[in-house]
């Protein structure tokens, strides 16, 4: 499958942008301190994974997060301007260097090739200006991002950011219409920027880009229906397109159902620095919510000789399948998911939610393309690889009181994989426990 069409994502966003209806010029009258707002969010992380290999390592870290975020109000006028600035902070608890590397915390590799212990701290900063027209938002600087095609990891102890520009736009009722293009990134476990790359393509420095374009449109207007379409450039590397499509049909006031799917087209472009990629990649599912009960059934296929790729350490894998190890997403592998989750709301304990699921997948990997840089991620050898992963999250929210929106989230996973499935490391089975607290805070 291969799309000729060439488009500047940019452009497109910039022309989708220009407003529909006109509106009063004061806007932004609220004015730049009047409107500002500073909160604080307090993250302590605690990742321990057992391999289960005599030949690896285990891994095992703890750290305490911060970050500051500001964001002002406009100044008044037809085009308002404002500032948005954040600072992190990072501090290690525990994490020796026997026992570094599980993404939290910085990895310092030493001279002879092993993990040494992370510093003590780890720190950065960043801001961005903004102007608004009407229902048209302009930022320059450093970013949080979260669409389909580039979405900052949010999962570990601090955020991921991008520098450079993003466009929205929110003229029609239930429409957002975005774009953007940015050069640098920075990674969730360290202080400085760097080019982007993917997450197999980060083992070459042929696979680091020096930009990536995006535009897309997200559709909330109809009732129980949501749906949005994206396209990306990383340039050099991929044109990435991604479509979803999410319904809610309500039996009563206590059974719903809901069915979606999510889909994926990745091909090469430019001088393709990470070889050929022709990758289409779906997940379908179907979610039965009755009362505090909620189980769903899910489908995922990948459709090519290259895995499903997506931007290094971020978030941006809208698949059903993706899950707290596996993303389920090796070449030509087909995988299922079963899942039930439990509001102990229905037992008066409000804010108290469990889950539990179970994922099984299985890969040709006989076909892996052997001349392309994602191969060196997979044991092929002719083989048919299996393998299955089991999750289960358990989350209190505090309800009221001091502690108010303070969260407690316990994550265990169990993976398991057979002969001819094993990642680069060698580590295809694993025990992973993860324990994040978070406690947000609005200064003003």
């Amino acid at each position: 499958m291969s799309f000729a069409f060439r488009f500047t994502p940019l452009f497109i966003a910039l022309s989708a942008s220009i407003p529909v209806t006109a509106q009063a010029t004061d806007d932004n009258a609220e004015g730049f301190v009047e409107g500002s707002s500073l909160n604080l969010h307090l993250r302590n992380a605690y990742f321990n994974r057992d391999t289960h290999n005599h030949g690896a390592r285990d891994t095992r870290e703890w750290g305490q997060g911060a970050v500051a975020r500001f964001e002002s109000g406009y100044t008044p006028g037809t085009v308002g301007f404002g500032l948005d600035a954040h600072a992190m902070l990072g501090v290690k608890l525990d994490g020796g260097g026997g026992h570094a590397g599980t993404s939290i915390l910085p990895t310092r590799v030493k001279s002879d090739g092993e993990l040494g212990a992370a510093p003590h701290s780890f720190s950065t900063a960043g801001a961005a200006l903004k102007l608004k027209a009407l229902d048209t938002e302009f930022k320059a600087g450093d970013l949080f991002l979260t669409n389909p095609v580039i979405a900052g990891g949010e999962t570990r102890m601090l955020p991921q950011t991008f520098r450079g520009i993003s466009l929205t736009n929110t003229s029609v009722e239930g429409l957002l219409l975005e774009g953007g293009k940015v050069s640098f990134t920075k990674p969730y476990n360290q202080s400085g920027h760097r080019r982007i790359d993917t997450y197999y393509g980060s083992l070459d420095e042929r696979g680091k880009s020096k930009h990536l374009s995006w535009a897309g449109a997200a559709w909330s207007g109809t009732p129980n229906i949501t749906t949005s379409v994206y396209a990306a450039e990383l340039k050099d590397i991929w044109n990435q397109y991604y479509a979803d499509f999410d319904y809610t049909y309500v039996v009563n006031e206590q059974v719903s159902l809901n069915p979606g799917a999510h889909f994926y087209h990745t091909q090469d472009t430019g001088r393709a620095l990470l070889g050929s990629i022709d990758n289409n990649t779906y997940s379908l599912h179907l979610t039965l919510n009755a009362g505090a009960h909620t189980v769903t059934a899910a489908y995922q296929r990948v459709n090519g000789d290259t895995p499903f790729d997506y931007i290094n350490l971020g978030d941006s894998v809208y698949l059903d399948n993706s899950r707290m190890y596996s993303d389920f997403n090796a070449p030509n592998e087909r995988s299922w998911k079963l899942q039930y989750g439990y509001d102990f709301a229905g037992l008066d304990l409000p804010g108290l939610s469990a889950s539990l699921s179970y994922s099984r997948g299985k890969a040709d990997l006989t076909k892996a393309a052997q001349d392309n840089i994602h191969y060196d991620y997979y044991r092929a050898d002719g083989k048919q690889a299996q393998h299955w992963e089991r999750d289960l999250d358990v989350k209190y929210v505090f309800q009221e009181g001091d502690l108010k929106d303070l969260s407690v989230l316990v994550r265990y996973a169990t993976h398991r994989g057979g002969q001819g499935y094993a990642s680069i490391d060698g580590n295809s089975n694993n025990d992973e426990v993860r324990v994040i607290v978070d406690y947000p805070l609005n200064v003003f």
